[in-house]
């Protein structure tokens, strides 16, 4: 069975404000779509976005995708562009989401596909808990019972024929969400469990709401790394992306940035990924006297692929000379650049060996780094 998901984030979010629309706020340290992406991915086999195509390629970036597929003037517009970009790849389902919604808790998409072995649509959905008041000019006219109600949430869940057909018949219309074009069919569709955290972004309150839910559904990880390189003459000092002038560099098969390297094996640790030798192995000429920004950046794309963030680095160089402390607040800065995180979550500082070993000698020079990252359960 070969399931789709369309993700759709076309919408402006004007009731949310702020510079940009809501599916590219950025939530726990990436943008509320990649987080939703980032839930469908693992039972997809193709994932289609709908909306602008630069802004979606960015928030996007680094996960596999279809290519973006412009949004239309509604809502449903937009979703049947996305379903006629997937016909040439004949899903047998498709789930539709809002990429506004960053959050779909563990079991809400394996109970969707499941009840569409017996019906012909199915969405997840709250039953209505609260007093319902229908009311008009600041007054109540009447209340509404609340029983059988319930609060609509997505992925939905189709299969693609049949939303396909739908869609195609009902261009021009107007339908709320795409499981009110099956009913209108007289089509059958599933009530399957939501979640109070299923909480689509639409006013500036339901972000400070969804941060919280974030931090409480994430572990710290921890990482170090250590690395060392000899003195040589006639090559550059290149410490923490920084050029410190000194009458000798650092040997190595890169830039020998030993910061840099010490702080990607941290990274790396954390990630569990093993270390930069296996994403960079010296033996391979690509990477002869590369720029270690490049490691790094490779690093930081490693943690936003598994949903993560950078809560703090801490790199300590070890060496007689040269001194580092003058150079400290330029190797935060573009540590911090390179990361793509504030320079307060950056420390660099150095240390001596008290003239003992090969760094009290001044034949080499070491670092150690730590980070904690914060990863998705």
């Amino acid at each position: 069975m070969k399931i789709a998901a369309l993700l759709v984030a076309a919408g402006t979010g004007s009731r949310f404000g702020g510079p940009m629309p809501k599916q590219f706020f950025v939530l726990a340290g990436q943008p509320v779509l990649r987080h939703a992406a980032q839930a469908l991915l693992p039972y997809v086999s193709v994932l289609q976005p709908v909306g602008d195509e630069a802004a979606i390629c960015a928030a996007l970036d680094g996960l596999d995708h279809l290519p973006v597929v412009p949004g239309g003037a509604e809502r449903q517009d937009s979703v049947r562009a996305g379903l006629e970009a997937l016909v040439p790849h004949a899903p047998d389902i498709v789930l539709i989401h809002d990429g506004a919604r960053p959050i779909i808790p563990a079991g809400t998409i394996e109970a969707v596909i499941a009840a569409l072995g017996h019906h012909a649509g199915a969405i997840p959905a709250l039953p209505v808990s609260d007093t319902l008041k229908r009311g008009e000019q600041g007054v109540v006219l009447r209340t509404v019972p609340r029983e059988k109600l319930f609060r609509a949430q997505t992925p939905q869940g189709f299969h693609f024929g049949t939303i396909l057909l739908l869609h195609r018949e009902a261009e021009g219309s107007i339908a709320t969400d795409d499981a009110a074009l099956l009913e209108q069919a007289g089509l059958d569709v599933a009530l399957t469990a939501g979640s109070d955290q299923n909480i689509k972004l639409t006013l500036p309150e339901d972000a400070e709401r969804l941060e919280w839910i974030m931090r409480q559904t994430m572990s710290p990880r921890i990482g170090t790394g250590f690395d060392v390189h000899a003195v040589e003459a006639g090559r550059k000092m290149i410490l923490c992306g920084i050029e410190v002038p000194h009458e000798v560099g650092l040997a190595g098969h890169s830039d020998a940035d030993v910061g840099i390297h010490a702080l990607c094996d941290a990274i790396y640790g954390a990630l569990a990924e093993g270390d930069i030798g296996r994403h960079f192995p010296p033996s391979e000429n690509e990477w002869k006297d590369a720029d270690s920004a490049r490691f790094l950046r490779h690093a930081a794309s490693r943690i936003a692929a598994r949903g993560g963030r950078l809560a703090n680095a801490d790199i300590t160089i070890i060496c007689e000379r040269p001194k580092i402390t003058p150079h400290a607040p330029a190797m935060r800065a573009r540590l911090a650049e390179l990361l793509g995180v504030a320079i307060d979550l950056i420390s660099v500082k150095a240390t001596t060996s008290e003239r003992l070993g090969f760094t009290g000698r001044g034949e080499g020079i070491a670092a150690q780094a730590s980070v904690i990252l914060l990863l998705p359960e």
